[in-house]
């Protein structure tokens, strides 16, 4: 199989420009897969929309969610939380034949391949702490006495855990356990919005948002579960890094306000795999 295997997160179509963005985004041929990372918006009428558009020009869409897809945004007349609304955006994906973390994980055979492509669902669990704090509890106040607070904790409910950082538990065993029974013999793409390691959080302007970017249970799994690379968004600091000879990709659009800084023609899919081209 020819093609390129490309990836883009934090799309935020509530955006009148990133609406437009995502109009216009093709692939270059008929062999082209996408990958989706997460935060493709908030309503979930606005995350069918895009993903059905998206759809219907790569040969292969693969969705994993954002905390925006979770939130239950007293603007959207779909009023479900928690697991409830996660299992239903798994069912909208089912409908319009886009993957989700809860279908068989695809093979990616064209150039770079073969690898299994894992979209995951794993969220966070505050242990990505401020700085100088050692507890959940300790972390949050220095976030609300810096006032830098993610609005999850508004809307992005856990039912039915009692918190987000038992819902974090369930999901990264369930995912541990699948990881486990993939073919050892063939490289992975993990998949997240969350990042798997703590370290791409570091640029952040406050740190003391780390704690909403996931989970200190995920440290190591590029390497144990064989990652060619590891896509992920969430901090909108789009880049490329390395760690323990992984690559990691950084691949959110982002806001307006963010990529008007860097350009004026934003090109929001970044090559996972592609011939003579990575990044």
């Amino acid at each position: 199989m020819a093609g390129t295997l490309f990836a883009v997160s934090d799309l935020h179509v509530a955006h009148p420009e990133n609406r437009r963005i995502v109009e216009g985004i093709r692939p270059e041929s008929d062999e082209d897969w996408l990958i989706v990372a997460g935060d493709v918006g908030e309503i979930f009428e606005d995350v069918e929309w895009a993903l059905r558009q998206l759809r219907t020009r790569f040969r292969q869409v693969i969705w994993a969610p954002g905390n925006h897809e979770l939130w239950t945004h007293p603007q959207d007349p779909v009023t479900l939380r928690g697991d409830l609304r996660y299992r239903a955006l798994v069912q909208m994906c089912r409908d319009i034949g886009v993957l989700t973390p809860e279908d068989e994980y695809a093979q990616w055979d064209g150039f770079g391949g073969p690898v299994t492509v894992a979209p995951l669902f794993l969220l966070y669990d505050y242990t990505f702490r401020a700085p100088g704090t050692t507890t959940k509890e300790e972390s949050l106040k220095k976030a609300y006495e810096a006032g830098v607070v993610c609005a999850d904790e508004m809307l992005l409910h856990p039912d039915p855990y009692p918190d987000r950082e038992s819902w974090c538990a369930d999901r990264v065993a369930e995912t541990e356990r699948r990881l486990n029974a993939v073919d050892p013999a063939v490289p992975t793409v993990l998949v997240t919005h969350w990042p798997l390691d703590r370290r791409p959080t570091e640029p952040l302007w406050f740190p003391e948002f780390a704690q909403w970017c996931g989970t200190e249970r995920t440290a190591g799994w590029h390497t144990r579960f064989r990652a060619a690379v590891a896509v992920y968004g969430h901090l909108h600091i789009p880049r490329m890094t390395t760690y323990e000879g992984v690559r990691f990709e950084e691949v959110s659009l982002g806001y307006p306000r963010e990529w008007k800084r860097r350009t004026a023609d934003p090109q929001p899919l970044r090559r996972v795999f592609a011939p003579g081209k990575t990044g």
